[in-house]
């Protein structure tokens, strides 16, 4: 897969390119849906499927403020390249904000020879969100590209959308979640220096960076780990550290379970499978490292789900 920044022309000539545009925060089972139907008419065709999304979520920069998202760009990449994307173009939204919608479909879909675009039935585009199907569908044949409409994906009655997964992740149900992500829910975050508590306990973790990723509410859960391709099960704490006093920041702490390996400035994926527990205060920190015992032996019990993400090359049960 091709990652191209900013509006440019691509370094090498297109064969018969397939386009869709969006955020596509979390690369939900809507968003799929429309990738799918890009690389099947892609691939139906010995073209590229092409995804032009933004380095900034639309949203966070029409607001002027940092907002939290499903996914951040670097974890939405990882997404999109397991659907079988070919190319993606990531734009400054500053870049494109400001084009009339036709002056969009002339520097950006005419540049990349688009022959097919694929657009959610909502999908907009252009200064003050002026460009719909509608229009694209009246300059398609100036522009030399067809069009096809994707219809929404529904979950229990309702559309599935970006907002609908954030409320159902920020109040703890994974499942409903998951229904409509299509795979577990999950963080990506990079390995940062932490305090060093966990390895004086007997469990060394790592603590991740995850941008403006939002996350399950605090506690303890079961999870795996995705590294190089391998997944890993693991015990994830979110929280504050609470046994430990003055420790009041949030934390993302990992647990690989058995592993033993220095991990700073590595990246993790992170999939919540279940909670184990809440976020306690312990007397001391024999107790908490007791708990902890008890909270692996419980993994190893009952892993849970192991049907992973694609694109995962081995599963294992402890490192």
């Amino acid at each position: 897969m091709d990652v191209i920044y900013g509006i440019r022309p691509l370094p090498r000539k297109l064969h018969w390119p397939v386009l869709t545009v969006g955020g596509f925060d979390g690369v939900h089972l809507g968003h799929q849906k429309i990738i799918q139907e890009a690389r099947d008419w892609a691939r139906n065709n010995k073209g590229e499927t092409v995804v032009i999304t933004f380095k900034s979520h639309p949203k966070a920069v029409l607001s002027g403020r940092p907002l939290n998202f499903i996914t951040s760009l670097e974890h939405k990449l990882v997404l999109l390249q397991r659907q079988g994307v070919d190319i993606i173009l990531v734009f400054d939204f500053k870049e494109v904000a400001e084009l009339r919608a036709e002056d969009f479909i002339r520097q950006v879909v005419g540049m990349l020879g688009t022959k097919g675009w694929v657009m959610g039935i909502n999908s907009h585009f252009g200064k003050n969100r002026e460009g719909d199907f509608s229009l694209a569908s009246r300059l398609s044949q100036y522009y030399g590209y067809q069009l096809r409409v994707c219809p929404p994906v529904n979950y229990k009655g309702d559309i599935i959308s970006s907002t609908r997964i954030r409320t159902a992740i920020l109040a703890g149900d994974l499942e409903e979640a998951e229904g409509m992500l299509g795979r577990p829910v999950s963080v990506l975050g990079t390995v940062v220096r932490g305090s060093g508590r966990g390895k004086s306990l007997g469990y060394p973790t790592a603590n991740l960076d995850l941008q403006q990723e939002i996350r399950p509410p605090s506690g303890v859960y079961a999870t795996w780990v995705t590294l190089h391709g391998k997944d890993y099960l693991s015990l994830t704490s979110i929280g504050t550290r609470p046994t430990f006093e003055g420790e009041g920041k949030e934390t993302s702490e990992v647990y690989i379970i058995n592993f033993d390996r220095d991990l700073y400035g590595e990246v993790l994926e992170v999939k919540f499978i279940y909670k184990l527990r809440e976020e306690l205060k312990f007397a001391s920190a024999e107790a908490l490292k007791a708990q902890m015992d008890k909270d692996k032996e419980e993994v190893l019990r009952k892993p849970g789900k192991n049907t992973l993400t694609k694109g995962s090359t081995k599963t294992i049960i402890s490192a």
